[in-house]
């Protein structure tokens, strides 16, 4: 099939963007203006036809509100929006784009309108004389000042350029100049690092352009170059994939974003120009979108274990779209990044992210994305246009991912995706902050999601608002009740452990937390064995003398409004219709709850609506008693099983054998699999493998080879011994940082882990 007209004009659009080295002529000022404002207004498309002509009309109608309700005063633009914190100043400039924009664009009802102008230009004005100029000294949240106020007047600024005259323009400048200070762009550390130093360079290389300042343009460009190389700590984009902001917090799907769109908008600005971004490290970036960011999407979201305290915000009052902030909004506002990025990336990578990104449109109906109300004409038509390409959808890559730098794990089979979030001495429990994720105090504490092929809307419908907060699925707690905000201001709250993390050979994966609970003295040793149906989750050494009930929950499945889904429990197993089941091979007295739910998302987020609703929960949790002392438990998750299969699998007292768990070593072996797993919590030996030190262990036998993988989660870089007192007659293959001392009965190996605790591979062949 053709491509449309629509699809042709923005693929003409897009090749009329300058080559990286290709110098545009002209005024090199007003090139780039007009360049930014084709990035954030888009270029090449018909507004008279859908999904835009809808969409422009929506903006013209918002834009026609606010101009009507605009009443300025002392303290305010718009009645009952006052400029006091948290965001007060960057909400008035919020509405004063969108009304900027309805002037702008075509097909608004409101384009040219001389009216609309006037109140633009008069807002402006007010916010200038009465509390964003050079005389105020900022107060409440540093962000409002330095990144989303500017942002929002430099934008306002370009598109009104003609209309501002000089003395704005200037004032503009000047306002920009006072919150953010060239110092501010020099150090590299505070809040001007990872995804708040792209925001703050966007700011700064506007006021540079609409200022006609060579040096700001040149200082936002140089400043851009400590975000570019690996970190191997604190904020920033890690080696393994990670991307952590706030120094402590999982991010990759909200910060994460912010940078990936940030330096897409960067990238195609400044390209061709003598301003343009050359350093090499900025490869780093563009290859994370595969490396970092890709596996933590799923059919269009992106996971909430990466999403911070941006889980709590669903439906904000300040919102004049009531869009919900879901795992979907989330997602697809990192498919936009990518899909701008994608515009400075080599042919060959923009293909292939093109394959991502139709691959996500197609799988994500829960909110589909070519017609998402978060979307403006400019990302609509940048993702239509990818839709519109030639280039085939890609389905979602197969496999196992261990992100140790944040402490996540994500496990793709053909039945389904899981992601785990934990917590170390690295990574906090959770974050909260400006009134928002108050009761995330458990989601660090091995939290298990997973989603069965083709559902995706587990963790979006009303999930947060609804859940019981000490029974997130996967976790042990104490359920000792406590305080919103509990130690959670940002991201402060860190256990004091070091054994967290994994090894993987890329298909299976075994991984440990050893967990220290949240303002209790709960204590336990958690594994995880990712098969190819199936998790198998072992726990052990746990104790606590809070004299409340310890519960690890087995899952805790959201079945929506008023949802009838068929529950089973037997004596060894249970299933939910249209879910899956877990299978306790060893017995125990598995609880179960079904109950309805109802909250608003105010409850875990100030600035969020009141609307309450309600949810129906099936809950499944093992009690460990009031002053538990050694317990432990068994069971496995099998993800979009049958009913059938379940029972199946409950029977087959063959198929699993747990060969340790104890707090000395967890271990199981998969004979169907040729797979042995072990998590040694410290030296010692379980079967034929014996270790040295704490350490991840997989053994994966093929045929007449085997593969051992070995990973060191206490991360003291000390060398470990690894042996297995099993036959070996050659060594086909071992990573350089696995020395082989003897491959006859006993494989003797010698591995120097460094820090990253990445997996180290010997591959041998078996007599």
């Amino acid at each position: 099939m053709g491509l449309t007209r629509r699809a042709l004009l923005l693929a003409a659009a897009l090749a009329a963007a300058p080559a990286p080295g290709a110098r545009a002529a002209g005024d090199p000022y007003d090139t780039l203006r007009r360049r930014w404002l084709d990035i954030a207004l888009g270029a090449g498309y018909d507004p008279g036809v859908e999904p835009y002509a809808s969409r422009l009309a929506e903006l013209g109608e918002r834009a026609r509100e606010f101009q009507v309700a605009m009443a300025p005063a002392p303290a305010s633009l718009w009645p009952g929006h006052p400029f006091d914190p948290p965001s007060g100043v960057t909400f008035s400039y919020g509405r004063l784009w969108t009304m900027t924009q309805a002037y702008v664009q075509d097909g608004t009802g409101g384009t040219g309108d001389p009216g609309l102008l006037a109140d633009v230009l008069r807002g402006l004005d007010h916010l200038s004389a009465t509390v964003y100029n050079q005389a105020t000294t900022r107060y409440g949240n540093w962000w409002e000042w330095q990144i989303g106020s500017p942002r929002l007047l430099m934008d306002i600024t370009a598109a009104l350029y003609e209309q501002l005259g000089p003395e704005r323009i200037a004032a503009a400048c000047a306002a920009v100049d006072h919150f953010v200070p060239d110092a501010v762009l020099t150090d590299y550390s505070g809040t001007s690092t990872g995804a708040n130093r792209v925001d703050l360079c966007r700011s700064v290389a506007l006021r540079g352009i609409l200022g006609r300042n060579p040096q700001k343009i040149s200082l936002a460009r140089d400043a851009l170059s400590p975000v570019f190389p690996y970190v191997v700590q604190g904020d920033g984009l890690y080696a393994d994939g990670s991307f952590v902001q706030h120094t402590w917090v999982a991010y990759s799907g909200t910060y994460g974003q912010v940078l990936l769109d940030g330096l897409g908008r960067l990238f195609a600005l400044l390209a061709g120009s003598e301003w343009e971004v050359v350093d090499p490290a900025r490869q780093n970036v563009l290859d994370s979108v595969e490396h970092a960011y890709a596996p933590l999407i799923h059919d269009g979201l992106v996971m909430d274990c990466v999403n911070g305290r941006a889980i709590s915000r669903g439906s904000l009052r300040s919102d004049d779209l009531h869009v919900l902030r879901s795992d979907h909004y989330h997602g697809q506002a990192l498919i936009a990044a990518i899909a701008l990025l994608a515009g400075g990336a080599s042919a060959a990578e923009r293909e292939r992210w093109y394959g991502r990104i139709k691959g996500w449109v197609e799988r994500d109906t829960v909110v589909p994305v070519l017609t998402s109300r978060q979307f403006g004409v400019a990302d609509l038509a940048r993702l239509h246009a990818v839709a519109a390409s030639p280039v085939p959808s890609v389905p979602e890559p197969l496999g196992h991912r261990l992100f140790p730098a944040m402490d996540r794990a994500v496990h793709r089979t053909p039945r389904f995706t899981a992601a785990l979030a934990m917590a170390s001495d690295r990574i906090a429990h959770y974050e909260c902050g400006n009134g928002e994720n108050p009761r995330g105090w458990h989601t660090g504490s091995g939290m298990l999601a997973w989603w069965p092929r083709g559902r995706g809307d587990q963790y979006t419908d009303w999930y947060w608002p609804t859940v019981d907060w000490y029974r997130l699925p996967g976790t042990t707690v104490s359920t000792r009740r406590l305080a919103d905000r509990a130690g959670g201001e940002w991201g402060v709250p860190k256990p004091d452990v070091r054994w967290v993390g994994g090894a993987t050979d890329g298909t299976y994966a075994a991984v440990g937390q050893h967990l220290k609970g949240l303002g209790s003295t709960l204590e336990a040793r958690k594994s995880w064995f990712f098969l190819a149906d199936a998790v198998v989750c072992l726990g052990t050494g746990i104790s606590c003398a809070d004299g409340v009930p310890v519960e690890t929950v087995v899952d805790n499945r959201n079945l929506g409004e008023g949802g009838g889904q068929a529950f089973v429990r037997a004596a060894r197993w249970a299933h939910l219709e249209g879910h899956g089941g877990w299978v306790l091979p060893y017995g125990g007295e598995l609880r179960t709850l079904r109950e309805d739910r109802t909250g608003a998302w105010s409850d875990i987020n100030t600035t969020s609506t009141d609307e309450r609703r309600t949810r129906r929960w099936q809950t499944l949790w093992l009690d460990h008693g009031t002053d538990p002392v050694a317990a432990r438990y068994t069971y496995v998750l099998l993800p979009g099983a049958t009913r059938a299969e379940t029972a199946l699998r409950a029977a087959d007292r063959n198929w699993l054998s747990v060969l340790a768990n104890g707090t000395d070593a967890q271990a199981v072996a998969v004979p169907g699999l040729g797979l042995t797993a072990c998590t040694f919590w410290r030296a010692g030996t379980v079967g034929d493998l014996t270790v040295s030190a704490g350490a991840s262990v997989l053994v994966v036998r093929r045929g007449r080879t085997a593969t051992l993988h070995v990973s060191e989660p206490p991360r003291t870089g000390t060398p470990l011994e690894l042996v297995w007192d099993h036959p070996v007659r050659a060594v086909v293959r071992a990573d350089d940082s696995v020395e082989v001392r003897s491959a006859d009965r006993r494989l003797r190996l010698l591995v120097t882990p460094g820090m990253a605790c990445s997996t180290h591979e010997c591959e041998v062949a078996l007599s």
